[in-house]
């Protein structure tokens, strides 16, 4: 897969540019196998790469002009690096250009290149797709003019690039992932101090598998800052009552229940997903690391039954995939994947059974709702590289 990705990247240079690329760079995307919602709150995600990249075929020239070929649009851009750059109607350019304009900004010097680039992360799925064109174009720079940049920075850079130029308030979690991601490791991660561990993810004869939904439910957004001011009003009713405590995740729940009248019944629903879904993170980055998946299968599914009656994200759609998939065989664990509203599940599914449950779960979905439901079965991959022949260096 990821060499027909290359040949591929290679080749649409040398159709855009005229001549061949110098040095290959790969971006992957990430899945998160648990920890939703509370990158806001105080709490750990534990994300990892994985196996489907955005593939860059780089030349630097000796003008001052960076010019892109995106492959999958066919489509292409180019700009001045010597001049202010500033967001433009191709969406996808924004995600490059809000790069450049954070590293412009920091006053160093990048010259020009010519870069074509192509993708095995399935867009508008939450595989996030967008960090990795970010980070990857970001630790391109780096290397090729000596930036200095550590991987925490390239991180950072991708995400205030998503936050100036592309105008979304992302947390952080996608960008390190696609940096720090270590092929076989989870990344338990604090999104505000970032401080990080990684786990081994030994699932041995299990599988990771995506079922996209493909549907997105226009009250993504709405829900979203619904959730938001939600938690944010229990916070407050909490941090009245508690002004001792430091972190939304050392309220205790008994804590919680005696400001359950005061925050009201939402809030407090909210709030006590939250506060168990950082418990969860904790618990299956050891079953990760100990090799118990049969408990980390029952994680993924509290969580699933959190975001969908406590955090009330879920869907018609995600919830009949996630109850129809925990009824096969072979099946540990089924949760939505991602802030909710639509988008993929995560399941985790004993390879000889995998393409059964597949089959069957693809069928019935069709039957539902008449969706033609995609798959993609993914590993735990190495963050952004540099791809030398027959090796990679990190």
């Amino acid at each position: 897969m990821q060499e027909k990705l290359i040949n591929y990247t290679k080749e649409a240079f040398q159709t855009a540019f005229g001549s061949d690329a110098e040095r290959i760079f790969l971006a992957p995307g990430r899945i998160n196998i648990i920890g939703e919602h509370v990158d806001y709150s105080d709490g750990f995600v534990l994300p990892a790469a994985i196996d489907k990249h955005i593939c860059f075929a780089v030349k630097k020239t000796d003008d001052s002009t960076i010019s892109f070929f995106a492959k999958d649009f066919n489509d292409s851009f180019s700009f001045d690096v010597n001049e202010k750059q500033f967001p433009v109607s191709q969406t996808w350019v924004n995600y490059l250009l809000g790069v450049f304009n954070v590293i412009q900004e920091s006053g160093k010097e990048v010259g020009g290149l010519q870069i074509a680039f192509s993708s095995t992360i399935p867009m508008g799925s939450g595989l996030s797709s967008s960090a990795a064109l970010e980070c990857g174009f970001a630790y391109i720079l780096n290397e090729i003019f000596d930036l200095h940049l550590n991987k925490k920075e390239i991180a950072v850079i991708g995400q205030q690039s998503e936050h100036t130029f592309v105008g979304v308030k992302c947390g952080i979690m996608d960008q390190f992932s696609s940096v720090f991601g270590k092929e076989h490791k989870v990344i338990m991660l604090d999104c505000n101090s970032l401080e990080h561990q990684y786990f081994e993810a030994n699932i041995d004869g299990y599988s990771l598998v995506l079922f996209d939904s493909c549907v997105k439910h226009t009250h993504l957004t709405s829900g979203y800052n619904d959730r938001r001011r939600d938690v944010d009003n229990g916070k407050k009713v909490l941090w009245e009552k508690f002004p001792e405590v430091q972190k939304f995740r050392d309220f205790s729940f008994e804590m919680l229940d005696e400001a359950r009248t005061e925050m009201g019944e939402i809030s407090y629903k909210r709030c006590f997903y939250l506060l168990k879904e950082i418990k969860r993170v904790e618990k299956a980055a050891k079953a990760l690391s100990e090799g118990d998946v049969e408990y980390l299968g029952q994680l993924l599914n509290e969580t699933h039954s959190g975001l969908s009656t406590e955090f009330e994200v879920s869907c018609d759609e995600l919830d009949f995939m996630v109850e129809k998939t925990l009824k096969e065989e072979g099946v540990l664990g089924a949760r939505i994947m991602g802030g909710g509203f639509g988008g993929c599940s995560i399941n985790l599914i004993k390879d000889e059974n995998a393409d059964d449950v597949i089959s069957t779960i693809t069928d019935k979905y069709k039957q539902a709702f008449d969706i033609g439901m995609k798959v993609y079965r993914v590993k735990i991959s190495d963050g952004i590289n540099e791809y030398l022949r027959n090796e990679i260096v990190i």
